[in-house]
Parts: C-alpha cells; sequence; structure tokens
C-alpha cells in the first residue's frame, strides 16, 4: 500500500476511526500545529541536546502523539479513543520538571534572540517554542469554537511553550551563555 492515497485530493483528510473532515477545519490546523512542533524537537534532537534533555524531549513526543490522537478522534468517537491521553499528571510533570530547571540558575536577561549563542539545539528549542505557541493558539480556538478540547491537552501545550524557553536556555548554556 502507498503513502499516496489520492483521498485528500478533494480537500478533505482522514482522522481516526473512519471520519473525514474538512483539510481547512480548525481540528485540522490544531493538529497540523502539534504535528509540526513533534518534528521541531526531532529537529533539535539531531541536533545534539544535552544528555539530560534528550529523555525529556523523548517524553514530550511521546505525550504529543497522545495529543495528535485525541485531536484526530471527534466527540462522537470519544469513548472508542481507548489509547494514550493527556492527563493532568502530565501537565504536573511539565511544571515540576521546569521548576527543577529553572532551580539550576536559569534567568532570563532580556529577550531571547534565537542562534544568537551559536548553539543549533538551543535554537531548534526556541523553533519548537514558537511552534508550541501556535498548537495552544490553534487548540484554544478549535475549543473556542464550541469543539470538544480535553483541559488537559490545552494545560499542556500552555506549559510545554514554557518548558521549551528553559530548555533553549539550558542548552545554551552549554556554551557558556545564558540568555
Amino acid at each position: 500500500m502507498s503513502i499516496i492515497t489520492k483521498r485528500g485530493d478533494d480537500g478533505e483528510t482522514d482522522l481516526l476511526f473512519g471520519r473525514r473532515i474538512r483539510k481547512t477545519s480548525l481540528r485540522v490546523q490544531a493538529l497540523g500545529a502539534v504535528d509540526e512542533l513533534n518534528t521541531a524537537l526531532g529537529l533539535a534532537r539531531a541536533a545534539g541536546l544535552r544528555a539530560e534533555i534528550e529523555p525529556i524531549i523523548d517524553r514530550v513526543q511521546e505525550k504529543l502523539v497522545a495529543a495528535m490522537g485525541q485531536l484526530a478522534t471527534l466527540p462522537e468517537d470519544r469513548e472508542r479513543y481507548t489509547y494514550a491521553a493527556i492527563s493532568a499528571e502530565d501537565v504536573i510533570w511539565l511544571e515540576e520538571t521546569a521548576k527543577e530547571l529553572e532551580s539550576r540558575g536559569v534567568r532570563f536577561t532580556g529577550w531571547a534572540r534565537p542562534g544568537a549563542e551559536g548553539a543549533i539545539a538551543s535554537a531548534a528549542l526556541d523553533m519548537a517554542r514558537a511552534v508550541a505557541r501556535r498548537a495552544e493558539r490553534n487548540s484554544w480556538e478549535l475549543h473556542e469554537s464550541g469543539e470538544e478540547v480535553s483541559m488537559d491537552v490545552l494545560l499542556f501545550l500552555n506549559r510545554l511553550s514554557d518548558m521549551m524557553w528553559i530548555l533553549a536556555r539550558v542548552e545554551s548554556d552549554r556554551k557558556g551563555c545564558n540568555s
């Protein structure tokens, strides 16, 4: 079976459980932004992260796949969705991890200028931060349109953009910088 199905030639795409939806829908916008975030994190990983950051990114990517599954399920199929899901515990994990990293002295001394310190992984994490913010905005827009979106997903994306900022500063400090 080829990845090229031509099923999207009419402007629709598949969701879970055989549902079809317009590619321009708010749900697909939110899904696409989370997918882009996962990809941006892949770029950061490929740039060579500190060993301590790698497992954090791996866990975040695992959770983003869960978020995509939740977003790809329409409300009428919610009971059928039995796969991994973002939970309140995941939000707490992000908060606790961020606090632990901040306790090491990560500080803000002005606007971050991604890439200024020459650390590719740090710049990639800043890119992921910006994409996380877009994913959060798109998910909130879907929620505010009356569509069901898990509050845990919304909170996770909010905390995640902050976490990416912190991780970018930790990674930039690798070169003796701390912007």
